[in-house]
């Protein structure tokens, strides 16, 4: 795709031309700023507080994930779905204020091997945001997430850790997964990696890189820092939030049949949702499904297997170090890998 970009980060107006895979020009505003990641670290919590901020727009739903392409596999049904060309990504921003730094979150972006250089092709002035965690907490909270949106099937942690080197060769991937390749855990700790990757497109000035238990343990502070990173009022009042909260699938069987139902899978599933959708309006059936999701399905995560938690660190310790020594903070005891037994 050829682009033609005119960008200017103090008045925070970026606009693109470009020739699209149809031929037809795409013009549009671009995002100055991006939440790259990593999942389950905060980034939806941040993505609710940046965008209550008036100098701010971010679009009303979080991650378009336009640039991490690996994820345009089996893309999950929603309204809109992910964005395939620019013309469709960049009518997300389209009631952007011509004074306000538009910005997105897409926590995939930093696991994503597409998503650095597509964004520098894109907008080399870019500012990024990253929020990193440490491996073996995130990995539990991940796994979490992946039952609760069909990404994984196997509801044990430990079994679906198991599971990565067979999956590598295919065997063992759930049937109706979205992004089997995402069931490769231990590629989204790879941290140092992945910041790299970013490090090598833009100035090392362009990223900011927080940690996930400062952010936790102190919102205003944190927020207060991104705001300033990116140039905008940090004196006006920005809504703190906690979003995104970890919760356990308890009735798989129930969760498979709601998802059965909600989109189609099989001449029975279609059929009931076909009847229900005839009888039932939309808002309605979507409280439903929601409620019987937080009354039925989802509990509190049980306590943690701290046998398996530590093996996992000592796994991870090694980028541990690597994390620590590239941002030059002391992770390793921050984590308490300097101690592990």
């Amino acid at each position: 795709m050829r682009r033609a970009i005119a960008s200017s980060w103090r008045c925070g107006v970026t606009t693109v031309s470009a020739d699209g895979s149809d031929g037809r020009p795409a013009a549009g505003r671009v995002p100055e700023f991006f939440v790259l990641g990593q999942p389950k670290s905060g980034t939806t919590a941040l993505f609710e507080m940046l965008r209550t901020h008036p100098q701010i727009f971010m679009p009303a739903r979080k991650e378009p994930r336009f640039f991490a392409s690996e994820m345009y596999h089996r893309d999950p049904p929603r309204p809109g779905g992910t964005p395939k060309t620019l013309d469709e990504y960049l009518s997300w921003f389209e009631d952007a204020r011509p004074n306000q730094r538009v910005g997105e979150a897409s926590p995939w972006y930093l696991w994503s091997r597409a998503a650095a250089g597509r964004i520098a092709d894109v907008q080399p002035a870019a500012r990024l945001i990253a929020i990193v965690r440490e491996p073996a907490s995130l990995l539990r909270s991940l796994h979490l997430e992946f039952v609760q949106l069909y990404v994984e099937k196997e509801t044990d942690f430990k079994k679906a850790m198991a599971l990565e080197e067979p999956r590598r060769r295919g065997r063992h991937i759930p049937r109706y997964t979205y992004w089997p390749q995402m069931l490769q855990y231990a590629e989204h700790v790879r941290t140092t990696e992945q910041l790299r990757r970013y490090h090598a497109v833009f100035p090392r000035e362009q990223m900011l890189t927080l940690i996930y238990d400062d952010f936790r343990d102190d919102n205003p502070t944190a927020v207060r820092r991104v705001l300033r990173f990116l140039d905008v009022d940090e004196t006006l009042p920005v809504e703190m939030r906690e979003a995104n909260p970890t919760v356990r699938v308890r009735a798989s069987r129930l969760h498979d049949a709601l998802h059965s139902i909600s989109v189609g899978t099989g001449p029975t599933s279609l059929a009931l949702k076909e009847a229900i959708k005839s009888v039932t309006p939309r808002r309605l059936r979507h409280h439903l499904v929601r409620t019987t999701k937080e009354r039925l399905l989802y509990a509190d995560p049980e306590p943690v297997d701290e046998e398996f938690m530590l093996s996992l660190r000592r796994r991870f310790k090694p980028e541990v170090v690597r994390l620590s020594e590239y941002l030059g903070r002391d992770l390793v005891s921050l984590w308490g890998y300097d101690d592990l037994g």
